[in-house]
């Protein structure tokens, strides 16, 4: 099925990502996935190129590109190079929206030029060792001290957590349980108190640094307030669906690769004297993953051309992120399968895919916790 939703500036773009992950991605990507980081010298590329805040004004060094679908263009090209531990889309579409939309002048002063040159690089940190979908159960504090706040608390699983010169923290900033009090600090390297955990060892991604984050009575400027004193729930509410659509976005364009790489595979590879693609089961196989897919892409194509004019809600993000990254789940474990013992062996892209892909259903909000927001904007009055 054609793809409507894209204009030939869209598709030109695309072919300067493309150029950009053959010339600066792929011929370390291998040292990256050795070291657990990607090289900074990666990130300033990348801030060359003009693909660091897309959204970003141009006086502050970013592309002026408020339309969303360029990012879902890089989006599905990192994706598709198997180049997801190259948090790009993180930077771009998690944390972009919070420093573009509440950052004051002053502050985007500060950190938009770095943002968008990969100067720069960020970070969320909202899970914690006892919190993870369940931002009400946050136990971060930051106490007002006069002209500072002090920090205290543990978050981990954070993406870019080691290379992170700006990480924006979610904290509590009254006593009060549940979802009231909460806010966002922005926490930049250096800051007295704030500590590295280990670079955690996971089973896909390895490229992209994961880190545990410690914060010992961190001294943060009151100025490093991000947004509304005690609105950090509502501001992450408000964000949540770009983060949501975009690991869609991510997960269906993974597909679809495997998919097309998996039925190269079988027209090549032989059993039993002729190519598996001749056996009834491995066609049926294609054909089940190949509608599965055109139908997400359906789906995930209008959400993204309902973002880009304004009008995607939070229950329609849910459902792009639940179906597309479960789909993702299904193909990688299917495709696998029809491998056989090569899908096992890590040279083989449905390998890495297999392992890089299995985060999918659990950050940005686990599949669970999407059916919950799903079921209740259906069964509340």
């Amino acid at each position: 099925m054609k793809r409507q939703i894209f204009t030939l500036d869209h598709e030109a773009f695309r072919e300067t990502v493309r150029t950009f992950l053959a010339k600066e991605a792929a011929p370390h990507y291998e040292r990256w996935e050795r070291d657990g980081i990607v090289s900074r010298d990666a990130w300033l590329a990348a801030g060359r190129q003009g693909l660091l805040g897309l959204a970003v004004e141009e006086g502050y060094g970013g592309g002026g590109a408020a339309d969303y679908r360029y990012s879902a263009v890089l989006g599905e090209e990192f994706a598709r190079a198997g180049a997801r531990g190259f948090a790009v889309t993180l930077h771009n579409d998690v944390i972009g929206p919070y420093l573009t939309s509440l950052a004051t002048p002053a502050q985007k002063r500060r950190w938009l030029p770095g943002f968008c040159s990969g100067e720069l690089i960020s970070a969320i940190a909202m899970t914690e060792p006892g919190a993870g979908s369940d931002l009400q159960g946050i136990r971060t504090t930051a106490t007002d001290a006069g002209d500072h706040w002090l920090l205290n608390g543990a978050k981990t699983f954070i993406s870019n957590g080691i290379l992170a010169d700006l990480v924006v923290v979610v904290a509590r900033t009254t006593p009060e349980g549940g979802a009231r009090g909460l806010s966002l600090l922005v926490v930049e390297r250096g800051t007295p108190g704030f500590e590295r955990g280990r670079n955690l060892d996971k089973i896909g991604q390895k490229a992209q640094d994961t880190a545990e984050l410690f914060f010992d009575d961190a001294r943060v400027p009151k100025e490093n307030l991000l947004g509304r004193l005690h609105g950090g729930f509502g501001h992450l509410m408000d964000h949540l669906p770009q983060e949501r659509l975009t690991i869609a976005v991510g997960a269906i364009a993974a597909a679809e690769h495997l998919l097309d790489i998996t039925a190269r595979y079988v027209k090549e590879r032989e059993a039993f004297g002729r190519p598996l693609a001749k056996l009834q089961h491995v066609r049926f196989e294609i054909a089940e993953m190949a509608t599965e897919c055109a139908v997400t892409r359906a789906f995930v194509d209008r959400c993204i051309a309902d973002h880009a004019a304004g009008g995607l809600d939070t229950e329609h993000a849910s459902m792009a992120k639940w179906w597309a990254t479960e789909l993702q789940k299904r193909v990688a474990d299917r495709c696998l399968q029809l491998h056989g013992g090569y899908g096992y062996m890590t040279e083989y892209p449905v390998a890495r895919a297999f392992t890089d892909g299995r985060i999918q259903t659990i950050y940005g909000g686990t599949t669970e916790i999407m059916k919950e927001i799903i079921g209740r904007s259906f069964l509340t009055d």
